[in-house]
This record gives C-alpha cells, sequence and structure tokens, in this order.
C-alpha cells in the first residue's frame, strides 16, 4: 500500500504512524485552514482523514480525482457530501462510538453544573463574599426526568449514565419504531418531541443536521419546555435557533443552558450568545477526550488500512 493519505485536522500520533508503515502520509493538522494548500495536496491523494471542519464538498472533490476514502474522525457527516461522494465511488468511514463515552459524560457533567448553579462563585469566595443563600437553590439529577431527542448509541449511553443517577429516562426517536426492542431493553420510555420538551427536566440532544432538523428546537418549542429545565446540545449547532434560546435565558424561561456546538463554526465576534452563568459555551470538544481521541483514531486508522489491504 503506497497510496498517498492525507489528514487536514489533528489526528492522534500512534494511529499516523501505525498509517505512515503502511502508506505515504501528508500529515499537516492546519490543513482545514489553508484552502488552496489543502486542495493542491489533495492531486494524487487516495485517502482523505478529516474532522469536521474539512468541507468535503464538490469545490474539493474537484480537486482529488484520485480520491477513493474518506475517513471521519467522529461521527457526524454534514460536512461530507454523501451523494456526491456514492456518485464517485468514494467509500466514507466514520468513527461510529468511539468517541460515544466521552459525548455521553459531558452532557451528565452540563446536567450536573446546569442543576446545581453552584460553580460560578470562585472570584466571590476569594473576594471576601458569602454567596450562601443565593447559592443554596440547586437541584438534584436523581429523581428528575432526561429527555433524549435522538436514542441511537450515544443517547442510549447518555441514558444509561442517568439511570445511574436515579434519573427517569425518556426519548425521541423518529427512526425507532413503538414496537422496537430498544425501548424494552434500555427501559426508556417512548415520546413525541412536544410530550418529551413538557416532561423533561434535562433535554439533550442527540440528532444529525438535516433539512428537518435544522431549527428543531425553536422559540416554540423552548416554550414548551419546563422554566426549571435545561437544554444540552452536543450534537450539531443548527438544531437549536441560538437567538430563541438566548432570549428565554434571558427571560428567565429555562433555568439553563449548554452548547458545544454552533450554526457558525467558530463563532464570530458579535455573535447573539451573551456571557452568563446559566450559559455553558464549549468549542465542539464533548466528543474529544485523550481516550475518545485515540480510539476515534485507531477505528479510522484501520478502516483505510483494511480498505486497501
Amino acid at each position: 500500500m503506497s497510496h498517498l493519505i492525507v489528514i487536514s485536522e489533528f489526528m492522534d500520533d500512534t494511529a499516523v504512524d501505525c498509517l505512515r508503515e503502511k502508506a505515504q502520509v501528508d500529515y499537516r493538522p492546519d490543513l482545514v485552514d489553508k484552502r488552496e494548500t489543502l486542495f493542491q495536496s489533495l492531486t494524487n491523494a487516495r485517502v482523505l482523514i478529516v474532522r469536521n471542519r474539512t468541507q468535503v464538498n464538490r469545490e474539493l472533490l474537484e480537486h482529488a480525482p484520485q480520491l477513493k476514502v474518506v475517513g471521519r474522525l467522529g461521527v457526524g457527516l454534514d460536512n461530507i457530501d454523501l451523494q456526491l461522494c456514492e456518485e464517485k465511488g468514494i467509500t466514507v468511514y466514520p468513527a461510529y462510538g468511539a468517541n460515544a463515552q466521552a459525548v455521553a459524560e459531558y452532557v451528565i457533567a452540563s446536567a450536573f453544573i446546569l442543576l446545581r448553579g453552584a460553580y460560578h462563585s470562585s472570584e466571590q469566595i476569594v473576594e471576601g463574599k458569602w454567596p450562601r443563600t443565593r447559592l443554596s437553590n440547586g437541584l438534584e439529577c436523581a429523581g428528575r426526568t432526561m429527555g433524549l431527542v435522538g436514542f441511537g448509541s450515544i443517547g442510549r449511553l447518555t441514558a444509561s449514565l442517568a439511570r445511574a443517577l436515579g434519573m427517569r429516562i425518556i426519548a425521541y426517536d423518529p427512526l425507532i419504531g413503538v414496537d422496537s426492542p430498544v425501548w424494552r431493553e434500555t427501559g426508556a420510555t417512548r415520546m413525541s418531541l412536544d410530550e418529551l420538551l413538557q416532561h423533561s427536566d434535562v433535554v439533550s440532544l442527540h440528532t444529525p443536521l438535516t433539512s428537518e432538523t435544522r431549527h428543531l428546537i425553536n422559540e416554540k418549542r423552548i416554550s414548551l419546555m419546563k422554566p426549571q429545565a435545561v437544554l444540552i446540545n452536543s450534537s450539531r449547532g443548527g438544531i437549536v435557533d441560538e437567538q430563541a434560546l438566548v432570549e428565554a435565558l434571558k427571560l428567565g424561561k429555562l433555568r439553563g443552558a449548554a452548547l458545544d456546538v454552533f450554526e457558525d463554526e467558530p463563532v464570530k465576534p458579535g455573535n447573539c450568545l451573551p456571557v452568563i452563568p446559566n450559559l455553558l459555551l464549549t468549542p465542539h470538544i464533548a466528543g474529544l477526550t485523550e481516550e475518545a481521541n485515540k480510539r476515534v483514531s485507531d477505528v479510522i486508522a484501520q478502516k483505510v488500512i483494511g480498505h486497501f489491504a
């Protein structure tokens, strides 16, 4: 296997070394930010490995006439034109399941922080203030309801962790039928989206971004949620109407929210997002831990090697 492999975003070094033993590798994790250089590197490439920022679209593929494989270091595929890849005979390999634990733990950690509301007082404590009364009204996870919008592998793992905390699990997933054994096996209660929003104390999103799911969580649906509920989005940014969410937080119609993904990434200066204690913002890292990065990288490296074996 002497094929050229181009890696345009960061990958675990051990997995990169594994690929180098089998092929010529062009690994420059900043290629994603150098559009023309990326295009030039693809002239003879047989494999392209990306994360979520590299747009594998018609323009890119026109510069990659020999491309046979796209490896996705993650699970979301909205940055890859799957139909065009199929037309061109290009195989796309996502790393399904490899970062599920990281995402599930991110959701649970966010739920703890937002429900308890007690982790933003360090500066006041150091200054000699004592906001004990104000921070004595936090909420516990136990006995509350976790609503999962999308009930695939990550949603189910999140459900397992939440149940261990004593939470009730409800879920919405139009792709899973009412008679599916999934409901019995997981103990989750199947609901419509609107029902789920009305009954949940924590709503966590685990659905891909499609034309049907864009702004799935909009002003109308946010209005269905409990005032003391929290919303967590670690799936894709366009699923939540950010402006509607911000307005709900400002008006006290939601207890809090955590966004790891955004409609426009990276977020640009002058955006609508405020700096407030009950809005947690992270830069698309829910699925990124040392362990998850290694698992994701190893999965894709083996998929690529196996493809040409």
